[in-house]
């Protein structure tokens, strides 16, 4: 491996650790995973992930979303309908660069964007403190409501900058506007 690409893998594990959330299980490493969502309702954690076939994007459903279940036995399952289509599914629009953009289905106002990097590899960039970073967690910070209607103080997004592999992080206020999103 190249020094770079080991440096970032380093920035990578670094961020991981330095920002996961005390008390919080953070998923193994996978070389398809783009992050992961935790709540502060419990341990489950939410995976998103490449979804690939014979080793290609699935262009027409380039993330696949799925549960580690921690607060049970640690088990992967698939996400409910329900949950699919109103908290943790993603909508993506596609662009002539191949590129998506990704967003929860639940939170309109925060755009993901997934690109095909220079050396072949997916990732996925977000705003982070201003500047597109490469997004590895997102926690919310839920503080009442109920399962279908929460009420959210914040969320914090986490990664690293490409250029760099520094460690990046950023808590955002939910704006009630944008919670619903009715268009792509």
């Amino acid at each position: 491996m190249t020094r770079n690409v080991l440096l970032i893998l380093f920035y990578c594990l670094v961020a991981t650790k330095a920002i996961a959330q005390e008390g919080f299980p953070v998923p193994p490493a996978d070389a398809n995973r783009l992050f992961y969502l935790q709540r502060t309702s419990n341990t489950n954690t939410i995976v998103y992930e490449l979804n690939m076939k014979d080793g290609k994007l699935n262009t027409s459903n380039p993330v696949h979303v799925y549960w580690i279940r921690y607060a049970e036995k640690g088990q992967t399952a698939e996400l409910s309908w329900i949950q699919r289509a109103f908290a943790y599914g993603v909508k993506i629009k596609s662009y002539p660069d191949s590129s998506y953009r990704v967003r929860l289905v639940s939170y309109a106002g925060y755009s993901m964007y997934l690109k095909k990097g220079t050396d072949g590899k997916y990732r996925l960039y977000a705003a982070i403190n201003g500047k597109m970073m490469i997004l590895n967690h997102i926690f919310v910070k839920i503080i009442g409501g109920s399962t279908f209607s929460p009420d959210i103080e914040y969320f914090e997004v986490s990664g690293y900058d490409p250029s760099t592999g520094k460690a990046v992080a950023e808590r955002k206020k939910v704006l009630k506007s944008e919670i619903k999103d009715n268009g792509n």
